[in-house]
């Protein structure tokens, strides 16, 4: 049996589904919630339960440790260093963000020109834009928000909502669409949506476990979750 650690803000009720029940049997998710460090739906958490909640997860002697909140990366510059350095340290493993498993995912699928569909409010949004033109050399083609203001209510949106915003803003310039939003469930409609629209789709939690698997140098493929698990 693997190990592997994923902290979540409180009021995600996703992660754990798609972690828990979509990996072969010899992988096995510990997560861990956070506490959020200020008032917006999508702020990052509290440093304290990170550090915390990451030693705790050192002590199941996960292989790697991942953070699943995408947005959190999107309000400093430096967020993701210091962040998976205090991570890495509580839980001594190595540590990875979603946000950067995210550009990762799209770099190693050799992709340029993408759209940005999420919950996020359309500020948030933009941030992400930026983010991964700056970071990762991204064009950011599309732009399409669901304006969600409760971040506990995300967990309950329907597959639609991307679907619905796929449609209505593909065009052939773009390359593939980002899903990001870790408490948006998308990994089981995933290959049907690349199958529709004839791209990469990539979200937060699949992005988050491919980077694990990588990082664990696992060998496991997991069909039916889209291209980047295939």
């Amino acid at each position: 049996m693997r190990h592997f650690g994923v902290l979540i803000p409180s009021t995600n009720t996703t992660c754990e589904i798609e972690f828990g029940r979509l990996v072969p049997a010899n992988l096995q998710v510990h997560v861990a919630r956070l506490g959020k460090g200020g008032r917006g739906p999508f702020t990052p958490s509290n440093d304290v339960d990170i550090d915390y909640q990451s030693k705790l997860l050192g002590s199941a002697k996960v292989e790697v440790i991942s953070l699943a909140q995408t947005s959190a990366s999107l309000f400093s510059e430096n967020y993701d260093e210091d962040v998976t350095r205090r991570m890495s340290a509580g839980a001594g493993a190595p540590a990875i963000t979603s946000a950067q498993a995210v550009g990762q995912a799209l770099q190693a699928l050799g992709v340029r020109r993408i759209a940005l569909v999420s919950p996020y409010s359309p500020p948030v949004i933009e941030l992400a834009r930026i983010y991964y033109e700056t970071k990762f050399g991204m064009q950011v083609a599309a732009l399409h928000s669901f304006d969600a203001s409760d971040a506990y209510a995300i967990g309950s949106l329907g597959p639609e909502n991307a679907r619905d915003a796929f449609a209505k803003i593909n065009h052939p310039e773009i390359d593939a669409f980002i899903v990001p939003g870790g408490n948006f469930p998308t990994m089981t409609y995933i290959a049907e949506w690349e199958r529709e629209f004839g791209k990469p789709v990539v979200t937060t939690n699949q992005a988050a476990l491919w980077s694990m698997l990588r990082i664990m140098r696992a060998e496991e493929k997991l069909p039916g979750l889209g291209q980047l698990l295939a």
